[in-house]
């Protein structure tokens, strides 16, 4: 059966993890992916600030970790993935900024990854080409980062999973950084050719998929055993919302906004082995408290029904 995971964000009390953990491992959760883009969020970066989270010495963040690591070993969940804080570069900020993104968050997220015991750590590429003037400029700057952190990650057998995203201009959504299955099949190939360990992989978002159209069956296929690392949740094809799956509809005969259904055959037919994982904090805010264990309940039973599609006949 295939597994399910879910954000630690909003579901897990980094302070006291332990009631949390034991919440998820008793409601069929056996994964998680560790937020670390909770400590140093988008908004911050775009507004081209920084915090001080990331000027802790390696000692100091593996601690302040630590109860997250023993409760997570106590509970027998296993921290499956990773999400780097986000964006990796920040277009007219300053050097400063853009070189402390590099050299010293990105280091530290991959040292706490595996400190964390964790494989895969999602990162995503840059949003450029409007800057740059090309999708091609875009990703060589992205790939410069990715080399830059790929000795480490064979070091620590880690894999860093590029993600499909989108990007905005003119007030209209459209797609972003590794919207084409191909290219990324290639790059990722190139990669691990050179390094000659899979330094890089891919994280298939399903809301950012479903805003700017992409075909799900065809791009999981044509990813195929690249794919190592899911983040489902739902929208309404205009905004990226980060629901509960079904959650949205687009005709009044109640036909789901996203293509579940080419999702299910797309991993059916690669014969995917990862986690179900839910990138759904948001709806743990949008629910009342009072239901937060219910709607993260629902959560789960919607994971193993994705998991049971898949692995039918």
């Amino acid at each position: 059966m295939l597994r399910v995971g879910v954000q630690t964000k909003n579901a897990i009390d980094y302070t006291n993890p332990l009631p949390g953990f034991q919440y998820l491992k008793e409601n069929g959760f056996s994964c998680v992916d560790f937020s670390l883009n909770s400590f140093l969020t988008n908004k911050q970066l775009y507004q081209k600030e920084l915090n001080t989270f990331f000027n802790q010495s390696e000692e100091q963040l593996f601690e302040y970790f630590r109860p997250m690591k023993e409760a997570a070993a106590k509970t027998g969940i296993e921290i499956f993935q990773m999400h780097m804080p986000y964006p990796n570069y920040v277009p007219m900020a300053s050097e400063e900024l853009n070189s402390y993104l590099r050299d010293v968050m990105s280091v530290k997220s991959m040292k706490l990854c595996h400190y964390l015991g964790c494989k895969y750590i999602v990162s995503h590429g840059f949003k450029l080409a409007y800057f740059l003037g090309s999708e091609e400029a875009e990703w060589a700057k992205t790939q410069e980062f990715v080399e830059f952190l790929a000795p480490l990650a064979k070091e620590y057998g880690i894999t860093i999973c590029i993600e499909n995203i989108y990007t905005s201009i003119g007030k209209h959504i459209v797609e972003g950084p590794c919207c084409n299955a191909h290219k990324a099949a290639e790059r990722i190939d190139r990669i691990n050719e050179k390094y000659g360990a899979e330094v890089l992989g891919f994280c298939f978002d399903t809301g950012h998929a479903n805003l700017v159209g992409i075909d799900f069956e065809r791009f999981i296929t044509t990813l195929g055993q690249r794919l190592k690392v899911l983040h489902i949740h739902d929208n309404d094809g205009m905004v990226d919302l980060h629901q509960v799956p079904f959650t949205f509809t687009k005709t009044r005969e109640n036909r789901p906004s996203t293509d579940w259904d080419g999702f299910i055959n797309g991993l059916k037919k690669i014969d995917y082995h990862g986690v179900l994982n839910f990138e759904t904090a948001p709806v743990l805010e949008s629910f009342p408290a009072e239901l937060k264990e219910e709607a993260l309940r629902m959560i789960g039973t919607i994971g193993r029904y994705f998991g049971e599609k898949i692995e039918g006949e």
